[in-house]
């Protein structure tokens, strides 16, 4: 495929042995995206910062206190402590929590088809996300029993810095026992796709929101796949030859 071939010339790799896939989760996992547009929206307002619906896709990926921080700097042209973030943050998540009792998270199509896939090759699944919502969190293993372990999980918690630093994936593939060229990303937000490609992994993006394809490529991604259910089609299409260079 001459995206892997690209991918090994790039960084100079021999061969791409995948082992393990780490996944992205809002927008990648569930389709959570509109209650975090609404939820930063409204909760941002309550205190006198402008965030529009599509920048909590813009901004998806990042810690949520990091995300306040860089908009506060940009409106208010003042750094703000980690407790006035956390306090804003704390707002945010209660918004969002609301949101998803009223309107709940689905499973995005074509996800539990993907990792079945995965894990029928003897992949490790891993979920690498800049979230500190325990509504999600605590979802996760329920929803996706015998597919994700908790040891696999990579959360705001677990990192200092955040999205788009690629800290969060390098932490994945330590938690995996990988390296680069054995490991696949599955990205929606160029934020996302920006730390996967600085971790210098093999990144494929599936554009779930309302963002040009464009921002994912500009940020480096090597596959994009409009929905979930075609890149679980394309699994078994490109898999056998992924492995070579040629």
């Amino acid at each position: 495929m001459k995206a892997i071939k690209q991918y090994l010339e790039s960084h100079g790799f021999g061969q791409f042995s995948p082992k393990a896939v780490l996944f992205d989760m809002d927008g990648v996992i569930y389709d959570s995206m509109p209650n975090h547009s609404t939820s930063w929206h409204d909760s941002m307002k309550d205190f006198g910062l402008d965030m529009p619906y599509e920048g909590a896709y813009t901004y998806e990926g990042m810690r949520g206190v990091e995300t306040i921080k860089t908009l506060a700097r940009a409106q208010w042209n003042r750094e703000l402590s980690d407790e006035e973030a956390q306090k804003m943050y704390t707002h945010k998540a209660e918004i969002f929590a609301r949101q998803c009792q009223q309107t709940p998270a689905q499973i995005m199509p074509g996800i539990k088809t993907l990792m079945q896939h995965i894990k029928d090759n003897g992949w490790k699944i891993c979920v690498v996300t800049g979230s500190a919502q325990h509504a999600l969190l605590d979802k996760l293993l329920i929803d996706f029993e015998g597919l994700l372990k908790e040891e696999l999980i990579v959360t705001a918690f677990d990192v200092k810095h955040g999205k788009p630093n690629p800290e969060p994936y390098l932490i994945g593939m330590q938690k995996c026992g990988v390296e680069p060229w054995e490991t696949m990303v599955v990205e929606n937000a160029p934020l996302g796709v920006r730390a996967a490609v600085a971790a210098r992994c093999f990144t494929i993006a599936v554009n779930t929101g309302p963002l040009p394809d464009d921002m994912l490529l500009k940020e480096g991604a090597n596959l994009i796949f409009p929905r979930m259910t075609l890149l679980a089609e394309a699994y078994h299409q490109w898999y056998p030859s992924a492995c070579h260079a040629e």
